[in-house]
Formats: structure tokens, sequence, C-alpha cells
């Protein structure tokens, strides 16, 4: 029977099955967030950060593969090769996965993924490696090596990172310059102006374009075949065994993995996770509601904050009124410093620097700067919407992120869904803003344009498991709402649900009690240590005078 254990603040509430749901990719998306790595503003989807290394750097036309490559009944192979280059050195091996981009298709090109296997520090290593799952979808699992490291993940088994197919470090990469070069405009645009919406589809035209004009195969960039090729890996590595650990994105990946090819798992650590029976646009409000009014309940159990900030849910019902009917122009430098740039401050921006998971605005920091925004200081939130003015162009693989969510997440939803979504959760909101799922504005428009076929049917099916599994989340996350995880373990007998006070999303790099649970887990998947959970309560509040 499946086990849940949370912190001082108590059991979550658990969503029965009518719930809808989402990811963050947007502006991870799921991506795809990343504890305080990212260097993202609430551009209109978001870019994940990395340094570009061998593959990522080049231009997917020139890495475009030979024509023909194996078809279904072709095996996989693993090609030793050097490593990204990245700020610092891979501690590891490296090379390539080749795989057919298209498995349903007799002929078909084939395509690469990068490979790392990061060898475990402890003398006696584990025979059972754990392999990594990305968010996003299109997030760079390369760039998430320092902090699964730091995590200890590889203590007692080797690590093994494995990118997304058509994400950096791959071949070809899906990246988008030009949604990427949108989104730097954006941030000085009223977020749901209806002229946004067409610089965006516009932009994301151009990119699917272009990818479609260099032979690439869009329909071929989904869960399924992500999924495939990390059981591929398996094989072409002779792995008998293995751990998945999978975060945002990479919880419906793992979990769909599960479902597909449950030969070889060992165990299944999930974290904030994205259930991919339930993932659709409407769930963005339900999990940004859940994840602020998790904030605003923990300042109010805090005497201090709650004396200072005494109605923190009316001051933003409020300030997102107030900005959507009048928004804020402000020139301000971006938080690293630099060329001051114009910033709008409207109702959609507010929310949607609360949704991205604390990278932009510490969730210690929401209740002192909703009071200031109120004061008539809005300073502290603008300086956050700058940091989308300079983004890492062509890091985040947008074309891999519209691909799965054009094809797996929007459709079965009407715009009229997302609407009502949104007034159900924050009922007194304008629908300017509610009529946009956080995260992903205009994606009904967005998919037109991108024009990939439906495949709910295929990837909208619930896991059901023996494996045993762990599944973390954290009650400030507003990407993936915290009551996903145990609505998740009703189907994963076998489970303990760890949700974990006070953490945003992608819990384990940010807090050491999760990082512990998760190596004890993998020591002892049906009985690992859970005690440290009850001992960890949310940081103080920031106080203004």
């Amino acid at each position: 029977m499946a086990e849940q254990i949370t912190g001082p603040e108590g059991r979550p509430r658990v969503r029965g099955t009518g719930g809808t749901l989402r990811r963050r990719t947007a502006r991870h998306l799921p991506r795809q967030g990343r504890p305080r790595r990212a260097r993202t503003g609430t551009a209109l989807v978001a870019a994940g950060l990395a340094v570009l290394g061998a593959l990522g750097s080049t231009p997917s036309s020139a890495l475009s593969p030979p024509p023909e490559g194996p078809g279904p009944g072709h095996p996989a192979r693993f090609v030793p090769g050097p490593c990204p280059e990245t700020p610092e050195p891979i501690p590891g091996r490296c090379g390539y996965l080749e795989v057919p981009e298209n498995r349903t298709r007799e002929k078909t090109r084939t395509i690469r993924t990068t490979v790392v296997i990061i060898p475990a520090t402890s003398a006696k290593a584990a025979a059972d490696p754990v392999v990594f799952m990305e968010g996003g979808p299109g997030g760079d699992a390369i760039g998430a090596i320092p902090f699964l490291i730091a995590s200890h993940v590889n203590r007692d088994r080797d690590l093994i990172v494995m990118t997304q197919r058509g994400a950096l470090h791959s071949r070809p990469n899906l990246a988008c310059p030009e949604i990427d070069r949108f989104n730097a405009t954006a941030v000085g645009l009223p977020y749901d102006a209806p002229s946004t919406g067409r610089g965006l589809v516009r932009a994301a035209k151009e990119c699917r374009d272009r990818l479609t004009a260099e032979g690439i195969d869009l329909t071929a960039y989904n869960t399924t075949e992500n999924a495939a090729d990390f059981a591929a890996l398996r094989k072409a590595l002779g792995i008998k065994k293995w751990n998945v650990y999978g975060y945002s994105y990479g919880t419906d990946l793992g979990l769909t993995y599960l479902r597909r090819h449950p030969q070889g798992v060992r165990s299944l650590a999930i974290d904030s996770v994205v259930p991919p029976q339930t993932v659709s646009l409407p769930w963005a409000w339900d999990s940004a509601q859940e994840g602020i009014n998790a904030v605003f309940a923990a300042c109010e159990a805090q005497p201090a904050c709650h004396a200072r900030y005494p109605d923190l849910s009316r001051t933003l019902t409020e300030q997102v009124r107030r900005l959507e009917a009048n928004p804020l122009t402000l020139t301000v430098p971006p938080p690293g410093g630099g060329t001051p740039v114009k910033v709008v401050l409207d109702g959609g921006t507010l929310v949607n620097l609360l949704v991205a998971d604390g990278r932009l605005v510490p969730s210690a920091d929401v209740p002192a700067a909703l009071y200031e925004l109120a004061a008539g200081n809005p300073e502290r939130l603008a300086r956050a919407q700058a940091a989308g003015a300079t983004p890492a162009v062509g890091e985040f693989a947008h074309g891999l992120t519209h691909s799965v969510a054009c094809a797996e997440w929007v459709p079965g939803h009407s715009k009229r869904d997302v609407l009502t979504a949104g007034r159900r959760a924050f009922p007194g909101w304008p629908d300017s803003v509610l009529a946009h799922a956080p995260q992903l504005p205009f994606e009904h428009d967005l998919c037109r344009a991108w024009n990939v076929p439906d495949r709910t049917a295929v990837q909208r099916i619930a896991t059901h498991s023996d494996v045993p599994a762990l599944i973390v989340t954290g009650t400030f996350d507003a990407k993936t709402g915290a009551s996903w995880g145990p609505y998740t373990g009703r189907t994963l007998p076998r489970s303990t649900a760890v949700v974990v006070p006070g953490i945003t999303h992608w819990v384990v790099p940010q807090e050491p009690c999760a990082a512990s649970v998760l190596l004890s887990f993998l020591a002892r998947p049906t009985a690992p240590d859970t005690g440290c959970v009850s001992g960890v309560v949310p940081k103080p509040f920031t106080l203004i005078p």
C-alpha cells in the first residue's frame, strides 16, 4: 500500500481523479525549472540554462544526421565519444546513443542523443546505476549534472545522464532562437495582449518552418519515443537493472517509461510530479493555486510574517486586478546588472513571476514583493521581469517543448476549459489573466501553427506498477502542485510519497533532507528512511520595514 510522509505542516489535500493538469515547460516546464541555475525571466516560453557544448553550439542543419538510418527492426547503438564542453569538465565518460528518428516508419533517419556516465564516488559501487530524466520537455540534462553530483546522487551508484532527443547536445537540436529572441522583447510587452500572442505564434511558426525544412520529423519528438530511447540505452549499455530518477517533465517521461518498458527497472524516483494521465493546460491553474496558497499559509504560520503581511490573498487579488487594468512600464537593470531594459508589469506578468518556481522571486521574498508593489514600489518585481531580456539563445529546445505539449497536453481541453479552471482557482481575477495557462500562454494558438497530431490516446494513461517508487514534492511548487505526488501514488502500491514543506520545483537539489531520502530509497526501495522530513520547515520570510 502506498505510504505518504509529510512535514509538520500536515497532510496535503489530495485531489480526486476529476482534476486536470499541466507541466512547466514553459516560460519549463515543466522547463522545463532548475534551482538557482536558470537565468530566465517570464518570457513567453522559458529557456533552460546551460553552456553550449560541442553539439549544441552548432545549428541543427549542420548537425542533421544522414537521411537514412536504422528502421524499427534495427537496434540502437552506443558510440563512445567526447564529452560536451561545459564550464567545469564532466567527471565521467561520454558518448552518443544512435536511434531511429521515427520508430513507426521503415525508413527513417538516425538521430543522436548525448550520454554521460559518471562513476560512483563509493569504492564499493552497487551494480544497478541511476539514470536521470531531465525536465522540460527540452531542458538541458547535461547542465543538471552539477546539481545531481552536489546532491550525491552518484554516491553509491554510477549516474547515467542522457539528453532528450532534440534537446541541447543532441542532434538534431530543436532549439528555437526565433522564440528566444521574441522572449527577449516580450518582457516589454503586455503579457496577454493579442498582439503579444501573434508575435509568439509568428516566432514559433518561423522555427517550425525552419526545422521541417531541415528534414526534421516533428511528429517523432514525443514522450513515447523519448521513453523508447531510454529503453534502447539500457540495452545498448548491457545493463541488467537500473534505477530511474526524473523531475518535472522527467516524471511524465519516467512514468511513461515504466508503463511501456518495465523490464530492467529496479526502482522509480519522481520529483515534482507531472502525472501523464492528467496533464493538460487547465492543470496549470490548479498547481498555481496550490503553490501560491501554500506560500501564503506558511507566512500566516510565522507570527512575524503574519503581523507584517496580514492578508496576502486579498493583496494579490488587488494587485492582479490593478496591474491588469493599469499596467506599469518601467526601465530597470536586470538582476545581474547591465543595461536597463523596458519591462511591463501587468496582471499576467505578476502571476507568472510568482509561478516561476522561486528563481525569479524567491518564495521567501513573495510577501515583501507584494506589499512593496501595493505601496507603490514595484522595483523588486520589475527587476525579476527584466531577467528575461537576456535569454540564453539556443539553449532550450522549444521545438521539443511544443512537439510534446501540442500533441499530449493541449488536445481535449478548450480555451474555455482553461478559463473555467482559472476562475475556479482564483475567483475575482480578470478573465484576460485567467484565459491563459500560467507558463504556457497562447498555447492553443501556437499549437495550430505547430501542427502535430493528437497523441493523448496513447499518452494520457496512468501508470500501474508494483515497482518500488519514491514520490517527492514541495509544498511551494506552483508549477506541479505538491498534492499530485500522492495522487500519482494511488496506482503505485509500493510507493512512498514525501511532501517537503517550503520547497519549490525540483526538490532534491534544494533540500538536503530530500537528497538523503532519495539515497536511502536507492539503497532500500521498499523501506526508505524518511525521518528527516518531519523536521523540515519553511525558511523565515523577508520582512520589510
